[in-house]
């Protein structure tokens, strides 16, 4: 049954403030790992099934034409779950492709299908199954879409999105009574281009949040590969691109900083951009997944410019030093130290980057078999959730073929403690067996059962909705964040979580994986532990909070202190 707590303070004790800033950790002093085991009475047995049917979801991805033929078409897309009418359920936004004018695809369609591919919106019941709201939420663009990032913009209650694609990107407000208007124009949104993978963040911390938007390349649809039988032209064919930054005026509107803040000085190959702390000053840092292009990691100088960093972090190359066909980032703490890792999805080996909290990254995936075990695939989708509630977060990856239609079985790697994970990917039932062309993935606990799912994009195939149906699992907890003086949604806040003598901790994010975005919900197992002993706010504006004494199995609304 779900539950929700609202715990709502006016103001925080000196004691309580003080109590925070103890607990935030010092990224020059990082305690070694100490996470173990789960507890063995436990004994969870991850588990999930193909629940796309059963749940009323009828998404078929287009790629516009009869067979790949293009990087436009094979790159795919993504997905984002968010509560768009606030009634306490995350619904699924997923962008499509479409076929555009036969001159831009290889092997055209014969005839253009009625009515044409497009994005849908599904509103979620709570009782297990999806609605299609698409025409009435207004949200089917003409567009070639590509990727999708949400959030709460101006700060008025209601979830906004922004959906990039090729050609241009388009910013939807939420008018709060179940649809969206196109706003892109008014508040001066203006990409053109191949956008891509895009984020939230609150950069400068004025408590509204600020836009960064990927590209990928200079695309040219005449542009043919010599052997065009066997492949066609790859990222490296085109010359790589800027993002984009923009800067939210708190008033709907927004203005382009790209070359002010320093971001504009690089171009690359955008696929997968995450924005969070990496370093622990209090500030969002932004990482770009480039494909066969050095990564870029920005971080913030707190004087609304960046710095690039990512050479001197480790954090540019993949384990042999070449630029890899980065796709997904996503933040995590592995090992409870207080201190944000980074996992990246690509088409090699993948990489497990252990922040040694000393603006320095080690490539530790050879190290605990994960890179091995991924290395016959492409790795696209991924998310880093404690899909058992034991208190160790896992990893689900997603695969499929780079430049082929090639379907690939996807990866579990369940947490063990101390960098450690078992590979329980074929035990973990039949809809991570089943081959399919991977591409974008978003996770969110859609059923409130306490139990992370995903719902995953299959290239020019139908989408799979990943239900959870692990057993024997432990307790859990959700945190959804309600920003004050700080942005909304709460995007940019760490949250710790203490229970049985363990500690937790995460940054609420906007995008995390490819083109995707999961639910705002922030989620934690807690094994055998019932009560959350303490959980710690460290909110974006500088306030910090404490609650203490939490009972498990629910989601928490923490407001933040007036």
């Amino acid at each position: 049954m779900f539950v929700r707590l609202a715990i709502l303070w006016g103001a925080v004790s000196i004691a309580a403030v003080h109590a925070a800033q103890a607990q935030m950790p010092d990224p020059a002093k990082a305690a070694p790992a100490t996470q173990s085991a789960a507890p063995a009475s436990l004994n969870p047995v991850i588990r999930f099934e193909d629940a796309t049917d059963a749940a009323g979801i009828d998404f078929t991805h287009s790629f516009g034409a009869r067979q790949l033929g293009s990087l436009l078409e094979g790159t795919g897309a993504g997905c984002v779950w968010f509560d768009y009418n606030n009634d306490g359920l995350p619904d699924l936004y997923v962008v499509n492709g479409r076929p555009l004018d036969d001159a831009m695809h290889p092997y055209p369609l014969k005839a253009k299908p009625d009515p044409l591919p497009h994005n849908h919106l599904y509103r979620n019941d709570g009782k297990g199954h999806f609605t299609d709201v698409t025409e009435q939420a207004g949200l089917n663009p003409d567009l070639y879409s590509i990727a999708v990032t949400a959030a709460d913009y101006d700060n008025d209650g209601f979830v906004d999105l922004l959906v990039t694609g090729y050609g241009r990107s388009l910013l939807y407000h939420n008018d709060g009574k179940g649809h969206f208007n196109d706003v892109t124009a008014k508040a001066g949104i203006k990409v053109d281009g191949w956008a891509i993978s895009s984020t939230w963040l609150d950069y400068d911390k004025d408590g509204c949040v600020d836009l960064f938007v990927g590209r990928y390349v200079k695309f040219d649809p005449k542009y043919r590969a010599y052997y065009a039988a066997d492949n066609y032209p790859g990222p490296l064919d085109y010359e790589g691109d800027t993002n984009r930054l923009y800067h939210n005026n708190c008033n709907g509107t927004f203005t382009d900083v790209t070359d002010k803040s320093g971001i504009g000085a690089f171009a690359g190959r955008t696929m997968g951009v995450a924005a969070a702390d990496f370093d622990n000053d209090g500030w969002d840092d932004i990482y770009i997944a480039n494909d066969r292009t050095e990564n870029f990691l920005f971080r913030n100088k707190h004087d609304g410019t960046f710095e690039e960093v990512a050479n001197d972090t480790g954090t540019a190359f993949g384990q042999n030093g070449e630029s890899t066909s980065s796709m997904g980032p996503v933040f995590a703490d592995f090992e409870g130290r207080g201190i944000l890792d980074l996992w990246v999805t690509d088409g090699r080996y993948n990489r497990l980057l252990h922040n040694s909290g000393k603006l320095a990254f080690d490539d530790i995936g050879a190290s605990n078999g994960v890179s091995q075990t991924n290395a016959q695939y492409v790795s696209w989708g991924t998310g880093v959730y404690d899909f058992d509630n034991d208190g160790l977060l896992d990893i689900l990856i997603f695969h499929g073929g780079l430049i082929h239609l090639i379907p690939q079985e996807h990866t579990l790697f369940r947490g063990l403690g101390n960098d450690r994970f078992d590979d329980v990917s074929r035990d973990a039932g039949p809809v991570l067996s089943a081959r399919s062309v991977a591409r974008g993935a978003c996770f969110a606990d859609y059923d409130n059962d306490g139990k992370v799912d995903a719902f995953l994009v299959n290239l020019g195939a139908k989408g799979t909705l990943v239900h959870n149906t692990s057993t024997n699992t432990g307790h859990w907890v959700a945190v959804k964040l309600r920003g004050i003086k700080s942005n909304r949604d709460g995007i940019g806040a760490r949250v710790e979580v203490f229970a049985a003598g363990r500690r937790q901790t995460a940054e609420h994010v906007a995008a995390s994986g490819y083109l995707s975005q999961d639910d705002s919900r922030m989620h934690f197992g807690l094994g055998a532990a019932a009560t959350v002993d303490k959980l710690i706010v460290h909110w974006p504006s500088g306030r910090e909070q404490t609650l203490e004494k939490l009972s498990a199995d629910r989601v928490i609304t923490v407001e933040e202190p007036k």
